[in-house]
């Protein structure tokens, strides 16, 4: 049986700074931005290791750093047991590529044993007077979920585990959203006076496990529209600028995003001798 309950982990409590190591010390177009999260729940505190430099020290599960500006290009990124970088090898390696103007959310997920990245490309602009939010799935033992209005419609459907659905963009409001085994009114999270702000885009990510400690959770990150898209510009799409006023369930059919937005490296992983 899944756990019912909220706990809120809010992006300004959590937010850890990068290192300066590696970092792009002017912010062009030819650099990207990236953040991390730890959303691994029975993997320990980590660091994380930037083209040799560390970048992230101590990140304990649930953390999520603020945005490092990196060089357009590949980057090599190892996460290593947090106070091991010098006496052991890495957990996990993997190359991140990025492009100049671009953000990205480099997500730790899975249970330790499996662990891996989940490399996804964050908007960076919302309609000006509008609100975009997104929901991932990163609970390893849930099954697929669906997102609702408290006691009504569906939101975001059937999201299996490291699925992350595109944005959906709205009026800003507060909403009693809930999350349900997909298919269902088996509500397993509630998530009530969710506050979606003008200008702003948001990731909602669903971590910990639905049975067992820690236990589900959300982590709510804020993904800072400084730029808004003058109202008047045409829809492009679910990922794009739209003119969406509401949250209605016709506007988020197919909001899933299981290819384009979110994939998974190839890694390395430390074998056991």
């Amino acid at each position: 049986m899944l756990k019912k309950g909220f706990i809120l982990s809010l992006v300004g409590a959590l937010t850890l700074s990068f290192g300066g190591a590696g970092l792009a010390a002017d912010h062009g177009d030819d650099e990207a931005k990236v953040r991390v999260v730890h959303a691994s729940p029975d993997a320990p505190a980590v660091d994380v290791v930037l083209n040799g430099d560390v970048v992230v020290e101590g990140a304990d599960f649930k953390a999520a750093t603020d945005y490092l500006h990196v060089p357009s290009g590949d980057h090599e990124v190892e996460i290593f047991a947090a106070g091991t970088v010098e006496e052991e090898e890495p957990v996990l390696s993997a190359t991140l590529s990025v492009e100049g103007g671009e953000a990205y959310t480099v997500a730790a997920v899975n249970t330790v044993e499996n662990l891996e990245l989940s490399i996804i490309n964050d908007e960076q602009m919302t309609t000006s007077g509008q609100t975009k939010v997104r929901v991932g799935h990163f609970s390893p033992d849930a099954p697929n979920v669906d997102v609702a209005v408290a006691g009504g419609d569906v939101l975001f459907e059937d999201a299996p585990f490291k699925a992350v659905t595109d944005y959906l963009e709205t009026a800003p409001a507060t909403f009693d959203l809930e999350i349900r085994v997909a298919g269902t009114e088996d509500v397993v999270l509630e998530l009530p006076a969710t506050e979606l702000k003008a200008d702003m885009l948001y990731s909602v990510f669903a971590v910990g496990f639905a049975d067992g400690e820690p236990g589900l959770d959300v982590i709510v990150l804020s993904d800072m529209s400084h730029e808004a898209m003058p109202a008047e510009m045409p829809a492009t799409g679910m990922g794009g600028a739209q003119n969406n006023t509401s949250f209605m369930p016709i506007l988020f059919a197919g909001a899933l995003a299981l290819g384009a937005a979110v994939f998974f490296l190839n890694i390395r992983r430390k074998q056991e001798a």
